[in-house]
């Protein structure tokens, strides 16, 4: 039992460290919020671990940025950067974890399921994201959709299939080498 434990912490662990390296992967945009590979690793880590590890993955990563380890984009880190304008994606993810990993354990484990929980996923961020931008930097509605939601969502919605796609597969190939098979949710 106590291998089982620390196998899950380990998992947990390695996808918090994930995000944090994908984030790294930014283009930044003038209008100050980045297309980041850390939206990427999300709906990786929910396809992958389900909705309970997924949701703890993604809350590690988020508290190692805000005690101060530069994992969020650009190599920021702090308090600062959550409640700054973008810190809305940031705490985004964590619903957004949960209804993919909810989702598909509702469901299957399919690469058609798993697009679509991350299409659903991708809304749940931008919408956070959007709302928070346009509270914190007092913009208009029309503005901070224009800033914080159109922009990504064609991109979005390319993560969403490839999160979908490569998850699945990833999965399963972690599965049946039964490498971490009592951290990954049965399929439904």
């Amino acid at each position: 039992m106590r291998l089982e434990k620390l196998q899950t912490m380990t998992v947990i662990s390695l996808f918090a460290a994930i995000i944090g390296i994908m984030a790294q992967i930014a283009i930044p945009l003038p209008i100050g919020v980045p297309i980041t590979g850390q939206t990427l690793a999300i709906g990786l880590t929910a396809t992958i671990l389900g909705s309970r590890y997924g949701t703890y993955a993604t809350m590690l990563y988020i508290a190692i940025g805000a005690v101060g380890i530069p994992v969020y984009a650009h190599l920021t880190s702090g308090v600062g950067v959550i409640v700054g304008p973008t810190g809305g994606f940031l705490i985004g993810f964590i619903p957004t974890v949960f209804v993919i990993g909810l989702y598909l354990e509702k469901t299957k484990f399919t690469i058609i399921h798993a697009t679509i929980a991350n299409i659903i996923g991708t809304i749940i961020t931008l919408t956070f994201g959007t709302v928070w931008l346009k509270i914190s930097a007092e913009l208009t509605w029309t503005v901070a959709f224009v800033s914080g939601f159109g922009p990504f969502l064609i991109v979005g919605l390319i993560k969403s299939f490839l999160a979908g796609w490569i998850g699945i597969i990833i999965r399963e190939r972690l599965l049946k080498a039964n490498v971490i098979q009592s951290v990954i949710p049965k399929s439904g």
